[in-house]
């Protein structure tokens, strides 16, 4: 054994001497102090603890807030995407419901028909519609919704069919002019992309003078469409070098064609 380890032996063994030398009122009083020095740190390591205990909680509230947060985001996304189908739905019965009190109260024989296809080229020129030949549509027969006149189909296939809009100049449309013995022609005018579509009602008289909001509707003259059928209202009129014009706004929305109705006659 070495001196060093020798010495630590003999000054750990007076030590222990001397504490048994303590009697009991000693004995407590040196604990007493002992727990003195260490209550700090005691103390100190409960008040940390603590505070670890408490951050660990937030840590977990925080988390669990999150999660619940991307599961209402997600919820409320679901519900955005189910209230949008549902309002679909209503437009659609509603759309349909809509035309088929039009058909069974007008004057006229009518296939419903539902617009296809729609080429922005030819935008306020034509369009196609899910009828054809095997559904009797042929050739030059009016096509209506229960706004107003919408055009003329022009070619059919077995299934579907070609309408040339009011809004195009080659459509021609005998008219008259409601309150007054004015007759002319409608015909629509090409217009710059991006504006909507005007009609012209020619070779009016010119002492028509007709005012803004007067109807004008099918004549019945030239066979091909019967009278009757709304074309539009006056917007203005004017005076020409040999006769007078009023310029017409579209009875049927032209931009937002869906259901059509092809006329084959009245009932």
């Amino acid at each position: 054994m070495s001196r060093t380890n020798i010495i630590a032996l003999l000054i750990f063994g007076a030590i222990l001497g001397y504490f048994l030398t303590f009697g009991p009122e000693s004995t407590r009083k040196f604990k007493s102090g002992v727990y003195g020095l260490l209550a700090p740190f005691l103390s100190g390591g409960s008040g940390l603890q603590k505070q670890i205990t408490s951050v660990r909680t937030g840590l977990k509230s925080l988390e669990q807030l999150e999660r619940e947060n991307a599961t209402l985001q997600v919820d409320n996304r679901a519900l955005r995407a189910t209230n949008q189908a549902l309002r679909d739905v209503e437009h659609e019965v509603n759309r349909l419901r809509h035309a088929l009190n039009y058909r069974d109260r007008s004057v006229f024989k009518l296939i419903a028909a539902e617009v296809m296809t729609r080429d922005s080229s030819t935008w306020w020129r034509t369009v196609t519609i899910n009828r054809g030949k095997r559904d009797g549509i042929e050739a030059d027969m009016p096509v209506a919704t229960d706004e107003g006149l919408v055009g003329k189909t022009t070619t059919a296939s077995d299934n579907i069919a070609v309408v040339l809009l009011v809004s195009d100049e080659n459509c021609k449309v005998a008219a008259s002019v409601e309150g007054s013995r004015e007759q002319g022609i409608v015909s629509g005018e090409r217009v710059i992309e991006g504006l909507n579509p005007v009609l012209n009602l020619n070779f009016l008289s010119k002492q028509a003078d007709l005012k803004p909001g007067q109807k004008v509707y099918t004549s019945g003259v030239g066979g091909v469409f019967p009278s009757g059928l709304l074309i539009g209202v006056v917007k203005t009129f004017r005076v020409r070098e040999l006769d007078g014009q009023a310029q017409l706004t579209p009875a049927v929305d032209l931009s937002h064609l869906e259901d059509v109705f092809v006329v084959t006659g009245r009932k």
